[in-house]
C-alpha cells in the first residue's frame, strides 16, 4: 500500500512543479510595460527620448541618445539623473568636447536645467526636462500589461506540490528524523505566504521570481532532508536569512547613491572574507573553503559572491573611468587567486565568467575580454601543472567509464543514480545516492533526478535559467546602468554555477 501510496505521488509531483514552473514564467515575460519618459533632447529636426536615468549620447548605434552628425563622438557624453531630480551631463573623453550654456564640461560633469543648450562639438542640442504634472499625464497615458496568472494561485499550486513532497518524505524518513523534516516544509510554506503578503502589502503585484526562488528552496530543502536531516533547521535559518537579506538588500539597492559610497567597503569586507578562509578555512571535499564556528559552518565565498556583484556593477558616469576599472580588475584578481589558492576551482570559474561578463558590459570592447581570456588560459594552464589531481580531473572528464573505480568513480556513480530515477523518480529518500560522497553538493542533480526523477529535475533547471533570462531581458529597462551590470552578472552567475552542477 505504501508503495502504490509512493507511486501515485511520485506522478502527481511532476505535474505541479510543471504548472508552478509554466505559470511563472508566462507571468514573468508576458507582462511588458511602456518605456518610461524623463525628458527631451531637441535638434534642429527631431525630438529625442531620454528614457533611462543614465544614458549614453554618441553616434554609436547603441546609444541611448542617437546623434548621426560625423562631428559627434561615438560615445561623446553621459547624461544623469540624481535621485533627486538633478540631472548632470559628463564629457566621456570627446574629441569635440561638451560645452552648456557655452560653459565647457570636464568628466566632473555639469548640472542641466531645462532648456539649457548642449554643444557637442559643433552640434547643438536643447534639454529639455518634463516637470512632476507633465510626467504624471505620462505615467496616465502609459500602458502597462498586467499579468494575466494571478501569483496567488500559483503560489497556492506550490505549496500544494510542497505538501506532497512532504507526504513522500514520511514514507521514507525515521521516527527520529521526521518531525525535523515536516517543521522544516512547514516553516518554508509560512514563510512564503507571509512574503507574499508582506509584497502585496507594499502594492508589489508580482510575485514570479519569488516563487521560482521558493519552489528551488523546496528542493533544497527535500534534498537536505534525504542527506543530512539532522541540517533541517539550520537549513531554514539560512532560508529565513537569505528572505531577509532579499528585503534588506532591495531596500538598500533603491537608492544609487548611498548603493555606490559602499563599493568600496564591500570590496574590502569581501578580501578580509577571502583572506579569513585562507588563514582558519578547513579542506572539506578538496577546496579550502569552510570556517567552522564550533558546530556552524559558513562558506565564505557564497557571501563574496553577491559583493562581487555589488562592487562590480558600476554607474555611466564611472562606467568610463580608467581608475575605476583597474580597482576593478585588481578587485577581480586578488579573488580569484584567493580561490584558486583554496582549490575552490569551480567558484574560481564562476567569479572569472562573471568578470567577463561585466568587463564587457563596462567597455564594450571584445578585445578587452579576448584579452582577459587569454590571461586566464595561460593562468590555468599554470596552475593544471602546478596541481596534478586537478589535472587528472580535467582528465577524466568524458572518460569517467574508463575507470570507474578511481577517477571515474564519483562521475559514474552519479550518472547511474541519476538514470535509475527515470522520468519519475523513485520518491524522496529512496535512492542511494544519498550515503554517496557530496551528495548534497556535487551531485546533487544526479540525486534529484534519482528520487524526484528528471522532469522535476529539468523544471529546476529550467527555473533557473528563466531567471537568468529575465534578468537579462528587464535589464534594458533598468534606469541605471548599475542595476543592468548587476542583473546581467548575477544571471551568469546563475547559469556557470547551474552548468557546473549539471556537468561537472
Amino acid at each position: 500500500m505504501t508503495d502504490m501510496i509512493v507511486r501515485a505521488i511520485s506522478f502527481i509531483l511532476p505535474l505541479f512543479a510543471f504548472i508552478v514552473l509554466i505559470r511563472t514564467v508566462r507571468s514573468m515575460f508576458n507582462g511588458k510595460s511602456q518605456t518610461e519618459i524623463w525628458g527631451y533632447i531637441q535638434t534642429d529636426d527631431k525630438v529625442l527620448r531620454i528614457t533611462h536615468w543614465e544614458n549614453i549620447i554618441g553616434r554609436t548605434r547603441s546609444a541611448d541618445i542617437h546623434l548621426s552628425n560625423p562631428k559627434v563622438s561615438r560615445v561623446h557624453a553621459v547624461l544623469i539623473r540624481s535621485a533627486k531630480g538633478q540631472w548632470r551631463i559628463f564629457d566621456i573623453f570627446s574629441k569635440g568636447g561638451v560645452r552648456v550654456n557655452g560653459q565647457s564640461v570636464g568628466v566632473s560633469g555639469y548640472p542641466l536645467n531645462d532648456g539649457d543648450v548642449v554643444n557637442l562639438s559643433e552640434v547643438s542640442v536643447r534639454f529639455r526636462e518634463i516637470n512632476e504634472r507633465q510626467r504624471s499625464e505620462i505615467e496616465a497615458r502609459r500602458i502597462v500589461t498586467w499579468r494575466n496568472v494571478h501569483p496567488a494561485i500559483t503560489l497556492l499550486y506550490l505549496s500544494i506540490f510542497q505538501v506532497f513532497l512532504l507526504l513522500e518524505h514520511c514514507f521514507s524518513a525515521t521516527q527520529e528524523t521526521l518531525p525535523e523534516i515536516a517543521l522544516g516544509f512547514g516553516l518554508l510554506i509560512l514563510l512564503e505566504w507571509f512574503c507574499y503578503f508582506a509584497m502585496r502589502s507594499i502594492r508589489r503585484t508580482g510575485f514570479e521570481v519569488e516563487t521560482v526562488a521558493f519552489f528551488l528552496s523546496t528542493i533544497g530543502l527535500s534534498v537536505i532532508a534525504t542527506s543530512v536531516p539532522s541540517e533541517m533547521f539550520r537549513q531554514m535559518i539560512i532560508v529565513f536569512a537569505g528572505v531577509v537579506s532579499f528585503f534588506l538588500l532591495g531596500a538598500w539597492l533603491r537608492d544609487l547613491d548611498r548603493t555606490k559610497t559602499m563599493r568600496l567597503p564591500a570590496a574590502v569586507g569581501a578580501v578580509l572574507l577571502l583572506a579569513a578562509v585562507l588563514v582558519l578555512g578547513r579542506e572539506q571535499y578538496g577546496a579550502k573553503n569552510w570556517i567552522f564556528i564550533g558546530s556552524l559552518s559558513l562558506q565564505p565565498s557564497e557571501f563574496v559572491k553577491v559583493a562581487y556583484i555589488y562592487v562590480g556593477a558600476a554607474t555611466l558616469d564611472r562606467l568610463f573611468s580608467t581608475k575605476n576599472l583597474i580597482v576593478f580588475i585588481g578587485f577581480s584578481a586578488v579573488c580569484v587567486m584567493a580561490l584558486a589558492l583554496m582549490s575552490d576551482f569551480g567558484t574560481a570559474l564562476i567569479f572569472f565568467v562573471t568578470f567577463l561578463v561585466i568587463s564587457f558590459m563596462r567597455s564594450g570592447s571584445i578585445a578587452t575580454v579576448a584579452l582577459a581570456v587569454t590571461g586566464a588560459g595561460m593562468a590555468g594552464f599554470l596552475m593544471l601543472r602546478m596541481k596534478a589531481h586537478v589535472a587528472r580531473r580535467f582528465a577524466a572528464w568524458g572518460h569517467v567509464w574508463e575507470d570507474v573505480y578511481d577517477t571515474g568513480y564519483q562521475q559514474t556513480h552519479a550518472l547511474s543514480a541519476g538514470a535509475s530515477g527515470g522520468l519519475f523518480g523513485k520518491g524522496a529518500g529512496n535512492g542511494w545516492l544519498k550515503d554517496g560522497f557530496a551528495a548534497n553538493t556535487d551531485t546533487v542533480f544526479s540525486l534529484v533526478c534519482e528520487e524526484l526523477g528528471l522532469i522535476i529535475a529539468i523544471c529546476a533547471v529550467l527555473a533557473i535559467v528563466s531567471l537568468a533570462f529575465f534578468a537579462v531581458r528587464n535589464a534594458a529597462q533598468g534606469r541605471s546602468a548599475y542595476y543592468s551590470i548587476a542583473a546581467c552578472a548575477t544571471a551568469s552567475m546563475f547559469l556557470i554555477q547551474l552548468a557546473l552542477n549539471v556537468f561537472g
